[in-house]
């Protein structure tokens, strides 16, 4: 009987999916890396939406067999898009989305400068 109850109490206490705890560590640093695709901004571990959950589901399968960081990442982008991961790769689809901030920070830094350097007119 007692050693029935320490057998559940240990089964109730084990991590979710079966994972040992390095695996259910690195399946939630990549559940945090991944966006939900239906809520707007949250990550897949943040969100309770039902379509989060099953994400959730399908990570920690996919660290359970042993798929490596990068290949999962890839299997969620290859499923869901480049839109699905927080930090999206650098890529001829994506470029515009990283330059496009450094060509407006050097515009208006190049306004700025020539609105200054502008002698004053004096009446």
């Amino acid at each position: 009987m007692i050693v029935k109850a320490l057998i559940l109490a240990m089964a109730l206490q084990a991590a979710p999916g079966g994972l040992a705890p390095e695996e259910e560590a690195r399946a939630q640093a990549l559940m945090r890396e991944v966006r939900c695709m239906v809520c707007a901004g949250e990550s897949v571990m943040d969100s309770n939406a039902p379509m989060a959950q099953d994400m959730r589901r399908f990570i920690r399968e996919q660290v359970g067999e042993g798929l490596s960081d990068a290949d999962l990442r890839q299997a969620m982008v290859e499923r869901f898009g480049h839109e699905v991961l927080m930090r999206p790769t650098f890529d001829s689809r994506t470029a515009p989305l990283w330059i496009a901030p450094l060509v407006l920070l050097l515009l208006g830094g190049a306004l700025f400068f020539t609105a200054m350097r502008k002698p004053r007119t004096r009446p």
